[in-house]
């Protein structure tokens, strides 16, 4: 369990990884987001963690949804949101939000398994791997909300998600095949999708906190990158690592989600509100983030001279079928149901896989 933990906790360095360098080297500030009213009269206060930067749209979400929520509740309610890591790592913070320290979080599909296996539904490797794939998702009912029900077991509920974008390879050298791929090394995540993925694929990760990222990538000792586009733009890779191969085999995603006996002790209005605010929002951010990738597309392209390749369906259907033993592999801890469920599929990522029409 403790080496468990352990690996859990470095897991978050892949997300808290996101974070621009600059910002972080002297210390996380809020003042350029702080709000335009006086939240001191607010009735209702409540602390939202997330770890990254809110320079990523799906980060910013926070705000917005602090912004809003102010207005629909006439300044009843205040979202202090701390972004940057400000209250620690993801399963510290998990730990914090279970015991009701604080009330919200906005955590990474990666990490939110640790207390919701069925979470991890959306990192498998291309099931809901695009923008448009996961408004359907979001969207499907029945299936969208049973998932959400993930950490229910836990004391926390989950509400809607948000993205930073598609998951590719930043690459020293142009990755045009999966001949080219199997020459490269691979930085990737201390984590359980993404090393079997790997694994599936034959290729050569090499499993890194994120912070060791730049010098390695100078130093050749890994050459490429497995990340969203608009993460790497932001945060410089294309500095140094000038190909970007466009896998799209998953979505980088944030999932909100509060303390139960908190939101229970709401009035019933302000719950509904709640509820319907973040939703809202996070229906703005998933396009805000769709829009900020085709940017940092033509950034990246026009400021470091990044060139993109796609690999051929052929091939790309080659690592669909072998990705899908990494679906096997997860399918009882994502089907496994609890007794506050309402809804109990007898095969819940079956009826995902063919509500998304995955085909391995």
């Amino acid at each position: 369990m403790k080496r468990k933990r352990m690996l859990s906790c470095i897991v978050l360095l892949l997300v808290g990884g996101m974070m621009v360098a600059p910002a972080l080297a002297k210390g996380p500030s809020l003042d350029k987001w702080k709000p335009a009213f006086d939240p001191s009269g607010a009735k209702y206060k409540f602390i939202v963690s997330n770890v990254s930067h809110p320079v990523l749209k799906g980060v910013y979400t926070g705000f917005a949804i602090r912004d809003e929520l102010w207005k629909r509740t006439d300044g009843q309610m205040y979202l202090d949101y701390k972004p940057f890591s400000m209250l620690g790592g993801e399963v510290e913070v998990l730990n914090q939000l279970q015991m009701g320290a604080i009330q919200g979080m906005a955590v990474s599909s990666v990490a939110s398994t640790n207390l919701g296996p069925r979470f991890g539904l959306v990192n498998l490797p291309f099931l809901i791997n695009s923008f448009d794939k996961l408004d359907k998702f979001v969207n499907s009912g029945k299936l969208f909300d049973h998932f959400l029900m993930a950490m229910d077991h836990q004391g926390i509920i989950g509400v809607d998600i948000c993205s930073y974008g598609n998951y590719g390879w930043a690459t020293t050298v142009p990755v045009k095949t999966i001949a080219d791929a199997k020459k490269v090394k691979f930085r990737i995540a201390e984590a359980a999708v993404n090393k079997l993925s790997y694994k599936a694929w034959g290729f050569n990760p090499v499993v890194m906190p994120w912070p060791d990222v730049p010098v390695a990538l100078k130093q050749g000792v890994i050459t490429g990158l497995d990340h969203t586009l608009t993460v790497c733009s932001i945060t410089k890779k294309f500095e140094v690592a000038k190909y970007f191969t466009e896998l799209n085999y998953a979505q980088g995603l944030f999932i909100w989600i509060f303390n139960k006996a908190w939101f229970n002790k709401l009035p019933a209005d302000l719950q509904k509100t709640l509820m319907a605010t973040v939703k809202d929002v996070c229906a703005e951010a998933r396009a805000a983030a769709k829009q900020q990738e085709m940017e940092q597309r033509n950034a990246a392209k026009e400021k470091y001279g990044v060139e993109y390749f796609q690999l051929s369906d052929t091939e790309m259907k080659t690592l669909i079928k072998e990705a899908s033993s990494v679906h096997q592999k997860f399918a009882p801890a994502i089907n496994k149901t609890y007794s506050g469920d309402q809804y109990k599929p007898a095969n819940f990522l079956k009826e995902v896989q063919d509500y998304m029409g995955y085909k391995p």
